[in-house]
């Protein structure tokens, strides 16, 4: 096996880039994709003239920029050992069940125990050197299927697939109250989301920020609570929480956007399914991933009291 390098990729700005920005100097001269440039400063992994930077820096000509090299000769993040749940793998891809109370990669704030991290472990493990490449994310405390590429080029052609929205992400919700003004069984919001001023963490849905399309239909009533299941046309950040808190029906167990619960202690909200087309193939690829232990856990308890 091939011994992981951090080695860095170095441009010398010529004067007609001068007064660029780094990240649009990454994005126009170096050709770095959307989601790597994010996994590069979260990381501080892009360098002017020997110093970290952030996205905003102007460059001048001659100054030097350095970034990481992500090539196929580094896992991209520490290898760590930890739960690693596959629900399908082969040759391009492979799709994990994630548990709660964990990121799906790296932040600003940390570099370790992340889904990721467990993931380069798990391939590690087994004597494999794969760039670890995440092709979508869920909040920490949503569970359920993740997407992850094992070469660049596939990582392309799944990003360009959830772009044009042929990756379909299915989610399971229990949600407080029953019935959305007339709408049950079947429904859509369409409200734009943005985010709260002062609370950077949060998201509020509104007139302002971006176009974002939820689809539910009714599974089963529980009590005074209603299981859904959802669909999305677009990948806000708490997409699902925001749209179900914004129409009077809010996540069971969701702090953030609803009320806490004393069955669950986190937001009932799992991604049951995946379906993709192989970035090799074509086939269409269809994962799904079970109801998880503490969702079933607070619904058995909601109808013991009924």
């Amino acid at each position: 096996m091939k011994k992981a390098q951090n080695s860095l990729k170095k441009y010398i700005v010529a004067e007609k880039y001068a007064d660029m920005t780094v990240e649009d100097y990454l994005k126009s001269v170096m050709k770095i994709s959307s989601r790597t440039r994010q996994r590069l400063f979260r990381s501080k992994n892009v360098f002017l003239n020997g110093s970290p930077v952030h996205t905003k820096r102007k460059v001048k000509g001659n100054d030097l920029v350095a970034v990481k090299d992500f090539s196929d000769n580094s896992y991209g993040v520490i290898p760590q050992i930890g739960p690693v749940n596959v629900l399908y793998e082969d040759e391009a891809v492979v799709v994990l069940n994630k548990p709660a109370n964990i990121l799906v990669h790296p932040t600003g704030q940390t570099d370790r125990f992340t889904l990721a991290n467990y993931l380069a472990g798990y391939f590690k493990d087994k004597g494999q050197l794969i760039t670890i490449r995440p092709i979508h994310r869920l909040d920490r405390d949503t569970t359920g299927c993740v997407l992850f590429a094992k070469k660049a080029e596939y990582q392309t052609e799944l990003e360009k697939q959830l772009k044009n929205g042929s990756i379909h992400r299915i989610y399971k919700a229990l949600v407080m109250g029953v019935g959305i003004e007339g709408d049950f069984p079947d429904g859509c919001i369409s409200k734009n989301i943005g985010r709260v001023p002062g609370k950077p963490n949060h998201r509020q849905a509104g007139d302002n920020g971006k176009p974002a399309v939820t689809h539910f239909s009714l599974l089963d009533v529980i009590g005074q609570n209603s299981l859904l299941e959802l669909w999305l046309e677009t990948g806000r950040t708490h997409q699902i929480r925001v749209h179900m808190q914004y129409v009077g029906y809010p996540v069971v167990g969701d702090k953030m956007y609803g009320t806490p619960s004393r069955l669950i202690s986190r937001q009932a909200l799992h991604a049951s399914e995946i379906v993709f087309l192989h970035p090799i193939t074509g086939e269409k690829i269809h994962v799904t991933a079970p109801l998880p232990a503490d969702m079933q856990h607070c619904i058995d308890g909601i109808n013991a009291k009924v």
